[in-house]
């Protein structure tokens, strides 16, 4: 797989600041946009007037998200019990909202798989799409109205990692000195490296896509739903499922997608303290225990369908 090009100077003495300008590089020149047409149906799809005609015209203009979306129609974790063949018949059974999630998650699945390695983009795709998944589970056990909003939250809250990614694959390239194993979802370890956290560089990714000012704030404050400023109770869904992830060492879909050492397996494993309670919806411990063994069944009930569907996802990536 090609990952976009950024020309990469040699590193000056202060490491951190050229590693952070390389970052902002990429957003600008070599992270893969979402394309107009995914921005004009996510408009055409929100708010009491959707359009599901409209948009299924729309979609048909955009073959290589056409192939996608049918793609991803077939995995049996969106639920629909015909084949799915012609993209109206997939807006009609799917509806407005959801409609709107496939079209982003078919669009982070190009994101993934042209801007990261193969191997990565597993690795980051089958976090982005459990987060999705169990946002909108726990959104809707919380009593919160916006589910599918906690999908797309879920869904996209990592995306600041893209550009990390690309940037260690080039400095493995150039033979420079690689981050520390537990950079990954680690803020201040990455802070410490890249000059920025994947918090921040989401914010820069979702202001340049004209998100919503509530899904930015899940994608700078994930870590710390506290700081959240926009809407406090999706952030604190997002970050809960985010703590959750974090401690669980995810090898049960196949022993090539478990952590690759030690130190990887002790970050995946990483102590809730480094979440606190108050990221969760509830307000003490008992609550969040009751929280995470609820996030635990459905994580396991999701496991098959997952698989399954990233078997699918990834077919598509060539």
């Amino acid at each position: 797989m090609n990952i976009p090009s950024v020309d990469l100077p040699s590193l000056a003495p202060d490491e951190q600041s050229q590693r952070q300008k390389l970052l902002r590089e990429i957003v600008d020149n070599g992270l893969p946009p979402f394309r107009h047409t995914v921005l004009e149906l996510t408009a055409i799809l929100s708010g009491p007037s959707a359009d599901v005609k409209k948009a299924a015209k729309l979609i048909r203009t955009d073959a290589t998200l056409s192939a996608q979306l049918l793609r991803m129609c077939s995995s049996p974790v969106f639920g629909l019990r015909s084949r799915v063949i012609s993209i109206e018949q997939a807006a009609t059974l799917l509806g407005a909202d959801r409609l709107r999630t496939l079209v982003l998650t078919t669009s982070m699945v190009e994101l993934a798989g042209s801007g990261l390695p193969r191997k990565q983009s597993k690795r980051f795709w089958r976090h982005s799409f459990f987060a999705a998944l169990l946002s909108e589970h726990l959104a809707k056990r919380t009593g919160y109205s916006e589910s599918e909003q906690a999908y797309i939250a879920g869904l996209l809250h990592d995306i600041g990692q893209v550009p990390q990614w690309m940037l260690v694959s080039q400095e493995k390239i150039l033979a420079n000195r690689p981050p520390p194993q537990t950079w990954i979802d680690n803020p201040s370890v990455e802070r410490d490296y890249f000059g920025m956290d994947h918090c921040q560089l989401g914010g820069e990714i979702a202001t340049s896509w004209n998100l919503m000012p509530s899904f930015i704030d899940v994608l700078v404050n994930h870590h710390h739903s506290e700081q959240a400023e926009h809407d406090p109770y999706l952030t604190k869904i997002v970050g809960s499922v985010e703590h959750f992830l974090l401690t669980r060492v995810q090898d049960e879909l196949g022993d090539d997608e478990a952590p690759e050492s030690s130190s990887d397996k002790q970050a995946a494993e990483r102590d809730t303290s480094q979440l606190a309670v108050r990221s969760s919806p509830g307000d003490d411990d008992s609550e969040w225990q009751d929280i995470a063994k609820d996030l635990k069944a459905e994580y396991h009930r999701l496991l098959p369908a997952v698989a399954s569907g990233l078997t699918t996802v990834i077919s598509g990536w060539g």
